[in-house]
C-alpha cells in the first residue's frame, strides 16, 4: 500500500553510526579518486561532480546496495503551496529504511576552503552549515556532512578559522571536537547544532586534500 510521506519536519528517521561512518567512508574515498581529475582554479559545483561520479564508480565497484547516492538535487518546500524550491543539495545519500520518503535522507554539503583564504572559509559556515541550522536542508534529522574541499594546507589554519566562525555564530555547542579518523580524510570534527527551538543535529565536518583545484 502507498502511504503519503513523513510530514514536513517531522523527527527524521534515525540512521546508525556505522551508516554515517559507510558513508563518510565512501565520499572520502570519491574525494581522493577525483584529485585526479582536478585542474587549478576549478569551482566547488564541477569538484562536486568529479567527486559524485567517482564515489558512485566505487560503491558499484564494491556492490553495495544498501544506499543510493543522488546529486545536486532540488529539495522542494512541502510546507507550501509555492512552486519555490527549499534548496539545491549537493549530495544526497539514502539507505533502505528512508526509501520513498523524499524529505528523509544523509545531506552532503560541499564547500571549497583553504588556509590563508578568511572569506572562503567564512562561507563555509555562512553558505553551509547556516543551512543546516535554519531547517533549509535536513530539517528534522539528526546527523548531515559537511565536506571541506582543502585547497591550501596546513588543516589547522583551516580549522580554527572555522571554529571561531561556528562558537560566534552558534556558541560553544557548536565547537568542532576530533572524531574518528577516515582514510583519505584529512581530518574529521563533530560539531553540535540547534537547528530551530527543537531539533538537535550533529554535523560531522570532514576535510578532504583538494589542492589541484587551487
Amino acid at each position: 500500500m502507498v502511504t503519503d510521506d513523513l510530514p514536513y519536519g517531522a523527527p527524521g528517521i534515525v540512521l546508525s553510526e556505522d551508516q554515517i561512518a559507510t558513508a563518510i567512508e565512501l565520499v572520502c574515498c570519491g574525494a581522493h579518486d577525483a584529485r585526479q581529475d582536478l585542474r587549478p582554479g576549478m569551482k566547488e559545483p564541477e569538484i562536486t561532480r568529479f567527486v559524485r561520479k567517482s564515489t558512485r564508480r566505487i560503491k558499484r565497484n564494491r556492490r553495495l546496495t544498501s544506499l543510493q547516492i543522488l546529486g545536486e538535487i532540488e529539495l522542494d518546500d512541502l510546507a507550501t503551496r509555492e512552486s519555490r524550491i527549499q534548496g539545491r543539495l549537493d549530495l544526497m545519500i539514502q539507505f533502505p529504511k528512508q526509501f520513498g520518503y523524499e524529505n528523509e535522507y544523509l545531506a552532503v554539503e560541499c564547500k571549497r576552503v583553504a588556509a590563508g583564504n578568511p572569506a572562503l572559509n567564512r562561507l563555509y559556515v555562512k553558505e553551509g552549515v547556516q543551512r543546516f541550522a535554519t531547517g533549509k536542508y535536513s530539517k528534522g534529522q539528526k546527523w548531515a556532512i559537511m565536506l571541506g574541499y582543502v585547497l591550501a594546507l596546513p588543516l589547522n589554519d583551516v580549522v580554527k578559522g572555522i571554529d571561531e566562525q561556528l562558537v560566534r555564530n552558534y556558541g560553544s555547542k557548536a565547537r568542532l571536537q576530533p572524531a574518528a579518523g577516515v582514510a583519505f580524510a584529512l581530518g574529521v570534527f563533530d560539531g553540535n547544532l540547534k537547528q530551530g527551538c527543537k531539533n538537535d543535529m550533529l554535523i560531522k565536518h570532514v576535510f578532504v586534500d583538494m589542492v589541484p583545484a587551487q
